[in-house]
């Protein structure tokens, strides 16, 4: 019949589909790709070329490779933190080396020379520098003032202030070495015969000395009190060389007992107040 209706066919059920497992690389693939990227990250060796390009207009001129084998990222630190600090130890001890030779020549060449020229400028620049004395340089307080330094009157006369010594016994001991570093040192001038050297100290209100804290920062306020002199003098002989005559003035009787009990009644037998020691220089 023409309205006969034809069956209809059974729906068959859809069947679920597989989601798509992705390749893997096998090991030689990846060793294939990783041995043509560079440093940049890059395969292409176009986008390479690129990325160099644009690396060495923007200034970056060290280019890390993660992957050489010569220098890993990372595998090379501690050999890198030991080339630094061997190079940063023999830098410093150079630039150590270079300060100490630069501060002796430097010292040489400003330390007063009073055997050749004294005056009141030469004076004050050997107590500033400093003068040599045996294989070293003896310093100065820094505290002085030049009464008289003439080549006519043949006379220098100096005083300081010492700011570092904490007892009366340290100070008779520095100050005798630098004034008879300094006056064996004017003295050698054929024009001076005579080097008043004098040595004065703080005091607080109690009568103890004071001295510079915080490595010479604060330096003392007391009232500066007058401890010894020494005056040296220079006596020629027929034979061309000189005598120097040392005397030390200034010391009080209860000083000098004190010091006398410290240091042996025999090493002080000189130091009394107009006593005179004398010393040969040929």
């Amino acid at each position: 019949m023409a309205n006969e209706r034809k069956p209809k066919k059974e729906q068959q059920p859809r069947r679920e589909r597989k989601p798509k497992t992705p390749k893997l690389l096998s090991d030689a693939e990846v060793e294939a790709i990783f041995a043509s990227l560079d440093e940049t990250g890059h395969v292409n060796p176009q986008v390479a070329d690129t990325e160099h390009e644009s690396r060495r207009e923007r200034g970056v001129g060290l280019e890390v490779d993660p992957l050489s084998g010569k220098d890993p990222s990372g595998s090379d630190v501690s050999k890198v933190i030991a080339r630094t600090a061997v190079s940063f130890v023999l830098i410093t001890l150079a630039v150590i080396i270079l300060a100490q030779v630069g501060c002796g020549v430097a010292r040489r060449v400003t330390a007063g020379n009073l055997a050749k020229s004294v005056s009141v400028g030469s004076v004050a620049s050997a107590l500033t520098n400093g003068v040599e004395w045996g294989s070293g340089f003896t310093q100065f307080p820094s505290e002085f003032t030049v009464q008289e330094a003439d080549e006519n009157t043949g006379r220098i006369e100096v005083s300081v202030v010492d700011t570092t010594s904490t007892s009366k016994l340290e100070a008779m001991a520095g100050s005798y070495v630098q004034a008879t570093a300094f006056a064996t040192t004017a003295l050698l001038n054929p024009n001076i015969n005579t080097v008043v050297y004098r040595v004065s100290f703080h005091v607080d209100e109690s009568g103890e000395i004071q001295r510079n804290q915080f490595f010479g920062f604060l330096q003392p306020t007391g009232t500066v009190q007058s401890f010894m002199t020494f005056i040296f003098t220079k006596v020629n002989t027929e034979d061309g060389g000189f005598n120097i005559n040392c005397t030390i003035t200034g010391l009080d009787e209860k000083t000098t007992q004190l010091l006398r009990e410290k240091i042996g009644a025999g090493s002080l037998d000189l130091l009394s107040s107009d006593t005179t020691g004398t010393a040969s220089d040929k």
